[in-house]
């Protein structure tokens, strides 16, 4: 799929498209076109290429180590990433709480914490979702009770969080915790920094449908956290919370992975046939490719559009709930086409961890099931699609 950019997009593009071409591991690239899970060290990898570029923190400003990248530049990398067969920029640290740390952080905190993320010296997760507050996050009950001894001041952390994406990776988790009790469940809740090898952490694995380690359990008991890692005011963390949100929602849109997805579609139906010819070419199943490329180009489109208005400051809180919605049906209808390709063959489920050690073509029908499956996720975590369509009918019925 072509996007038409205009000269110094397209010189832009060129220069990326330069360094993907001999600096990106084939290992990694092979593993992305044939839709194989990454190891941790990909991902390490892949984040130190893109720091040596100074192409990871494209949502930061230029005086913490931000791109200064215009939003064209931003959708440009994502375009190039996909047809390089990178993979996404794992988002947590860089995506999530960079930006939290830059608006609502201390000084010395963003002084120490900054460039541990760009240097990949702290690798993180998200402490949100609990097991009764998924949707309904200010439902959290994880608690943090301020206390003091000869150390100095510090919360005394105790609950569980879940679906802890990547937790068994992380050194450190950014967590919502619950402070007070009183008023609104909005209000009480703080942002805390977690170091995960503090005594009393324990991650506990969970292992999905298509068998694989992606998300855990994080339980805290009795877990010390210096009151230094308080990022924001103590009872104010929703603010935070919400900031952070319209980035991972937007994120969650993937223009990268759904850029890559549909270019898988199309090489399993150029390998699959259909009475004698490419499927590629069944009326049917053509037309619903069509339609696919047709609401990936709406998407980027639409990326451009939101990524402008939040760096204007002129996004009215409903861009991000939108790209979450359509992102993620668009990549679930994207495997649900991947997986009818591949016809009986798609019953067999092989996991993505033992696909990605063997030598096979590249062709991502050997896990459509399993991606088909993994890909349900989309459309209920970073608040479910349903809670985004609220959002987005009332703000914008309400303007």
């Amino acid at each position: 799929m072509n996007i038409i950019l205009s000269p110094n997009e397209e010189a832009f593009a060129q220069s990326i498209r330069a360094v993907l071409s001999t600096e990106l591991p084939e290992r990694i690239r092979s593993k992305v076109s044939r839709g194989a899970t990454l190891s941790k060290k990909d991902m390490e990898d892949w984040h130190a290429l893109l720091n040596r570029h100074g192409w990871l923190a494209q949502h930061w400003p230029r005086e913490y180590g931000g791109t200064g990248w215009t939003p064209a530049q931003k959708t440009i990398l994502e375009q190039e990433i996909a047809r390089a067969n990178a993979p996404r920029i794992t988002p947590f640290g860089v995506n999530m709480l960079g930006p939290v740390l830059i608006k609502y952080g201390t000084e010395a905190q963003k002084q120490h914490w900054l460039p541990r993320i760009l240097n990949g010296a702290d690798w993180w997760c998200q402490g949100y979702s609990e097991p009764d507050a998924g949707s309904d996050l200010a439902a959290l009950r994880t608690q943090a009770v301020r206390n003091r001894d000869d150390t100095g001041e510090y919360f005394l952390v105790n609950g569980q969080k879940t679906w802890t994406t990547y937790g068994h990776y992380a050194n450190m988790i950014f967590c919502l915790v619950r402070t007070a009790n009183t008023g609104k469940k909005q209000e009480g809740i703080s942002f805390l920094l977690i170091d995960m090898n503090t005594p009393g952490v324990e991650v506990r694995p969970i292992v999905m449908i298509d068998e694989e380690h992606e998300v855990n359990e994080v339980f805290f008991r009795d877990v010390k956290v210096p009151v230094e890692n308080l990022v924001g005011e103590e009872g104010r963390g929703w603010d935070c919370a919400k900031y952070l949100l319209r980035f991972e929602r937007s994120g969650i849109a993937g223009i990268g992975l759904t850029l890559t997805a549909l270019a898988q579609l199309k090489s399993v139906a150029e390998r699959r046939s259909r009475h004698g010819a490419p499927l590629s070419e069944d009326p049917v199943f053509g037309a619903e490719i069509a339609k696919a490329e047709i609401s990936v180009l709406n998407l980027v489109t639409t990326n451009r559009r939101a990524i402008a208005a939040m760096g204007s400051g002129a996004a009215t809180g409903f861009e991000s709930s939108l790209l979450k919605v359509r992102g993620s049906e668009i990549r679930q209808h994207i495997w649900s086409l991947i997986r009818r390709a591949m016809g009986a063959q798609a019953r067999t489920l092989m996991p993505p961890a033992e696909y990605a050690s063997q030598d096979g073509p590249a062709d991502p029908g050997g896990v459509a099931a399993a991606r088909y499956f993994n890909a349900r996720k989309l459309a209920i975590y970073g608040g479910s699609n349903e809670i985004q369509k609220n959002i987005v009918s009332k703000i914008v019925f309400s303007t």
